[in-house]
């Protein structure tokens, strides 16, 4: 099959296509013939050297996938084979074929093409399993959220509009200011422009918020403290601005706030699998009935994934973007 699988770290210019063997799906896995493939943050990272796949992984990039299931491994259930899926993936999706747990895939709904489909998995089992789970996120709380145009912010948004949080998000520019304000942001903030601190004491009175989503790190945290409530939970999923911090104990003792946060690659399929059969009950009627749906920033053919790199570095990119691999995407 065709795939893009650097020998070694460097630029978007070693995403180039090769030949790797087609994998086989071993027990309990489906075979899922290619359609579209999500580029996440953490392909950048694994392409530079900085995330390499977890034990047993491909070493092929790519954590999401949409496509037709087209062989099952041992013990599957028949129903799967011909399916149209979205996966979620430890590695292996910028390919033609990729080997997944059937308990990873979701089915596609009507409402969704097969790039939208790719564009859902990493970042909703993400921001659910976090902003959700771990942030304990409720009907009515107000969530402070950076990066509000990337793909993790712009899902924040859509399921915070889907379940009920007011959901301020953090931007670099007032075109991307704009764009949140569109997808249902209740407020947005230019932290090149403004200081998120004390705009979020302003739009709270002064009483912070529930939750913090970070996606940023370094000295952000202590200022992220500075927004929570009392009993507030700050959220760590990503380290961009440092993965050191210091921060005030007294202050989060007294005022009982919970610093918790997770990475999802490494974990295990049985949890996976655990999120999907969640989310298959919560979030998927609101996809079904085309409530929930990803913003698609721009698509590239898999051969051009250099481009899709390059513009994911850029940082000028609002919500997804995806690599096209079959002509049915």
């Amino acid at each position: 099959m065709r795939a893009i699988d650097p020998a070694e770290p460097g630029g978007p210019e070693v995403l180039t296509i090769v030949e790797r063997p087609t994998p086989q799906p071993a027990q309990g896995e489906v075979l899922i013939r290619i359609a579209a493939a999500g580029v996440n943050r953490p392909d950048v990272l694994q392409r530079t050297g900085g995330y390499p796949p977890p034990p047993g992984a491909s070493s092929i990039p790519g954590l999401e996938i949409s496509g037709e299931v087209v062989a099952l491994g041992e013990g599957v259930d028949l129903h799967w084979l011909g399916q149209s899926v979205c996966a979620l993936l430890a590695g292996g999706g910028y390919a033609e074929y990729a080997a997944v747990p059937a308990g990873q895939c979701l089915p596609v709904p009507e409402a969704l093409s097969m790039v939208e489909a790719a564009a859902l998995p990493e970042t909703l089992f993400t921001v659910w399993t976090n902003l959700f789970e771990r942030g304990y996120a409720a009907d009515g709380d107000t969530v402070l959220v950076h990066g509000g145009t990337s793909g993790i912010g712009t899902m924040a948004i859509l399921l915070g509009r889907v379940f009920g949080l007011e959901v301020i998000v953090t931007v670099g520019s007032e075109a991307k200011a704009r764009a949140a304000l569109d997808l249902g942001a209740a407020h947005v903030i230019n932290y090149r422009t403004e200081d998120f601190v004390e705009r979020v004491a302003d739009i709270t009175g002064g009483k912070g918020v529930s939750v913090v989503l970070d996606m940023v790190g370094g000295d952000y945290v202590p200022r992220n403290i500075k927004c929570l409530a009392e009993d507030g939970r700050h959220v760590s999923i990503a380290v961009q601005g440092g993965a050191s911090a210091t921060v005030p104990l007294w202050d989060i003792m007294r005022r009982r706030l919970t610093l918790t946060g997770s990475t999802l690659r490494a974990r295990d399929a049985a949890f996976k699998e655990m999120v999907a059969d969640e989310l298959s009950r919560t979030v998927w009627p609101h996809v079904e009935a085309g409530r929930l749906r990803p913003v698609i920033d721009k698509t590239f053919p898999l051969d051009r994934a250099d481009e899709a790199h390059r513009r994911m570095e850029a940082g000028d990119h609002v919500g997804k973007i995806v690599l096209t691999v079959a002509s049915t995407a």
